[in-house]
Order: C-alpha cells, then sequence, then structure tokens
C-alpha cells in the first residue's frame, strides 16, 4: 500500500506467513530505522485497531479473548518505508525516527488502505483473523498454565 499526506509518503508490503515470529523492517529516506520509531509505532497502533475493528464487524461480540497487538502481527513480515521532508532522528546512529507526525501520517494511511483491502479480500481476511485469532487463543492458554504451576507451588 502507498499513501502520501503532509509532504510524507507511506510506502508499506506486507504479508502473514505459518511462522509464529514478526519480521518488521522499517525505513525512512532508504536509512535503515533498526530501533523504529514513530512511524513503527503508527504502523502497528493501525493495523492492530484496523484488525480488531473488522473481527468485532464481522464476528462480534461472540469473542471470548481480546485480541492484542502481539496477537496480530503473530507471523507478519512488513517492510515500511517513509520518505519525509524533514527526518528528525534521534541519535547519532540515525536508529529511531522521532518526527511526531510521521505517526499521525502513517496510522491513517494503514489504517485506511488495509481497511479496504480486508472488506475487498474477504478469503485473505478470514485466514489473517483466524491466525490472529488463533495467537489470542494460545496466549490465553500459555497464561492460565503459568498460573496453575504457580498455584501448585
Amino acid at each position: 500500500m502507498v499513501g502520501i499526506r503532509q509532504d510524507i509518503i507511506v510506502e508499506v508490503a506486507l504479508q502473514y506467513n505459518d511462522g509464529y515470529k514478526e519480521a518488521i523492517f522499517s525505513y525512512v529516506n532508504t536509512i535503515n530505522t533498526k530501533e523504529g520509531g514513530q512511524h513503527l509505532v503508527g504502523f502497528k497502533s493501525a493495523l492492530t485497531r484496523t484488525i480488531n475493528n473488522y473481527i468485532l464487524k464481522n464476528i462480534g461480540k461472540d469473542l471470548k479473548t481480546a485480541v492484542t497487538g502481539d496477537d496480530v502481527r503473530e507471523g507478519i513480515t512488513c517492510v515500511l518505508s517513509l520518505k519525509l521532508p524533514n527526518p528528525e532522528f534521534v541519535g547519532q546512529t540515525k536508529a529511531r525516527l522521532g518526527n511526531i507526525e510521521a505517526k499521525a501520517v502513517t496510522e491513517a494511511i494503514v489504517n485506511e488502505n488495509l481497511g479496504i483491502y480486508l472488506e475487498e479480500n474477504p478469503h485473505v481476511a478470514k485466514r489473517i483473523i483466524d491466525k490472529t485469532l488463533e495467537a489470542a487463543k494460545a496466549r490465553e492458554a500459555a497464561r492460565r498454565a503459568k498460573e496453575i504451576v504457580r498455584k501448585k507451588s
């Protein structure tokens, strides 16, 4: 997905896989921001919010477990690239973006485009939702197992 707002160009390529690890690579003006920054925060919150909204809209209140950002990002591979006129990096190594406006722009573009994509591709959305709900159930089961072990000891 690609979007432009406030002279900021946001490009996102994402794909889910059968794995359990998330791999998100972020760039600003072709500089690898290894520690992320505001654009990555905006991407993560938009991804979580959009998928949660889709789940609520299509599954409804029948959901037994709450879905977190970690559940949504399980098995995702993503490249996030921003091009902005005056990037403000935190630190000398340029490892993290500090521009506050990058968060809002990234969030808006991802929210809008991902929402449209999920509506237009319900079979893909169903697979993403199934994987997300499976991750949430596994997280809850692990939490309950941990509580049982702690109670026994």
